[in-house]
């Protein structure tokens, strides 16, 4: 499996579904009722949620779905509420009171675009419209709806205050400090790793895995998560505008202590290796079903943007 051609056609799938869930007067199961939005505000949320990206999240939700036999399209609500989640975040962290960023995937953050007002309720309304997808998942064949609402609360523990809301809030309380390698670890398992976890659980879930198996998959996550913050770190400092769609040097700017900055360019790339080895030692339980999940973790950390 070449997983750079896996992530291809697994984005092609979640645009094409991104598209049409965002499109007015979509009528296929599990699509949200648009009906109503101001169209400046819908224009808006297409803007960011449509800009590309590597649609991990999502890539993780089908990944993990696919232990259990199920097809891309049997979990494609869950898939791209993951994405309008991830996007919303990636909004709102622009905003002039949080990074205050110019640019976001290669094109100008959506407050340059909209202006603030508009951006942050971008954000909200992206946030919102998952919680609508994911309750919209149980209209899917092949999927029990008790298990869909399992789902919605793994995203709300992983997406909220517990998770990502609450380690932004860390984030920016450690602006301007040196945070040590646990409160750095601790920082990042909650901004970046919570919506890792909650998109592999989601996707098990949906398939009926078992509780053992949502433990192996949660080491996985955790470690999965690291790999991936810890390559994002060394590419604010080697990365190239050009791929990352992002300004480099952010970091350093915002007085962010980072894996780069507390152990080195090559130590850092070094603990992202062992993190990646950990990673794949807990897919052990899923024998050769987890390859995909083993490329996507070696992808963490061989990618460039």
């Amino acid at each position: 499996m070449n997983i750079t051609t896996y992530l291809k056609e697994q984005s092609r799938l979640v645009d094409q579904a991104l598209d049409r869930y965002t499109t007015l007067g979509n009528r296929a199961p599990g699509s949200p009722a648009l009906e109503g939005l101001p169209p400046t505000l819908l224009e808006a949320m297409r803007y960011s949620l449509l800009a590309g990206g590597k649609r991990l999240r999502p890539a993780l939700v089908i990944a993990a779905a696919g232990l259990y036999g199920l097809a891309p399209e049997q979990v494609m609500p869950t898939a791209c509420a993951m994405e309008m989640i991830h996007t919303y975040s990636l909004v709102h962290d622009d905003l002039p009171c949080m990074d205050d960023d110019d640019l976001r995937r290669g094109m100008p953050t959506s407050h340059k675009v909209y202006g603030e007002a508009i951006a942050t309720l971008v954000g909200d309304g992206l946030l919102t419209l998952a919680f609508e997808m994911l309750a919209r998942q149980a209209e899917i064949a092949g999927v029990a709806p008790d298990q869909a609402l399992r789902v919605v609360t793994e995203v709300a523990v992983g997406a909220g205050a517990a998770g990502m809301v609450g380690g932004q809030v860390e984030d920016l309380a450690w602006e301007g400090r040196r945070a040590d390698g646990a409160q750095l670890e601790r920082i990042h398992a909650m901004k970046t790793g919570a919506l890792f976890r909650a998109s592999l659980r989601a996707g098990a879930i949906l398939g009926g895995a078992t509780l053992a198996e949502l433990v192996a998959l949660d080491r996985y996550a955790a470690q999965f998560g690291l790999a991936f913050q810890i390559q994002d770190d060394v590419l604010d400092v080697t990365g190239d505008t050009a791929k990352t769609g992002k300004a480099t040097g952010r970091d350093l700017r915002h007085e962010k202590s980072t894996y780069v900055s507390l152990y080195g360019l090559e130590g850092a790339q070094e603990r992202a290796r062992h993190a990646v080895a950990e990673a794949v030692a807990a897919l052990a339980p899923f024998g050769e079903r987890a390859q995909i999940l083993i490329r996507l973790a070696e992808f963490v950390v061989d990618r460039d943007a």
